[in-house]
């Protein structure tokens, strides 16, 4: 099948062309509510921090009409903030309808022949509306050549982040080596984190077929 570019739906999640990274040079130490040092920014403010209090990454946004995303996709990256949203909301992490079938709500992983799906699946993939899901198994590159494997989860709850982990030392904050395993929010060292994406733990689930779901 051949992908023109017209065909193209780009994810509310992906990254645009002229969306940055604030500094790390804005990054200082704080002093948290149980009055231990902890990682922030020297201009900290409420959305810095989501409701576990962790600390993240700023993104800028390039927004258009109806304040959606504008520029051309940075495929292979995502924007935290947006990923945090459409995590934290359950809304489709392309079209950010928000999701709420009776069965379930609709997750879609890239095959893993290292995954039997027999326990909790953890995943920084934002759900995803029946529509938008069926159409990313046949048009998405990565789905398309490695497959990919559909669950239906009843219970999800938040499990963590993925980011990178800093340390403070005598030449100020320090990022230490970054990996995308996710951090659980009860880590010791979550506090000198700086998260990028949010994850939530898959525990009630079925592997199911996109073509014999119908829509909600």
């Amino acid at each position: 099948m051949t992908i023109t570019a017209a065909d193209l739906v780009v994810p509310y999640i992906t990254a645009r062309e002229g969306e940055e990274a604030d500094s790390l040079l804005n990054l200082n130490v704080r002093i948290g509510p149980d009055r231990r040092p902890r990682l922030g920014y020297k201009d900290e403010a409420g959305p810095d921090r989501d409701l576990r209090g962790v600390l993240w990454a700023r993104y800028s946004m390039s927004l258009g009409f109806a304040g959606q995303p504008t520029g051309n996709p940075r495929w292979r990256l995502v924007h935290p903030l947006r990923q945090r949203i459409t995590m934290a909301l359950l809304r489709c992490q392309v079209c950010t309808v928000p999701l709420k079938r009776s069965d379930g709500i609709l997750f879609v992983e890239t095959a893993d022949d290292g995954d039997d799906y027999t326990g909790p699946v953890k995943t920084a993939q934002p759900p995803v509306c029946l529509e938008h899901a069926r159409m990313a198994a046949r048009r998405c590159p990565r789905l398309r050549s490695q497959g990919h494997v559909a669950l239906l989860a009843t219970r999800f709850p938040l499990y963590g982040v993925i980011g990178t982990p800093y340390q403070y030392t005598t030449d100020g904050i320090q990022p230490l080596a970054a990996s995308d395993a996710p951090l659980p929010y009860n880590h010791p060292q979550i506090d000198w984190f700086l998260a990028s994406q949010l994850v939530r733990e898959l525990w009630d689930y079925e592997v199911v077929s996109l073509n014999d779901l119908a829509p909600a």
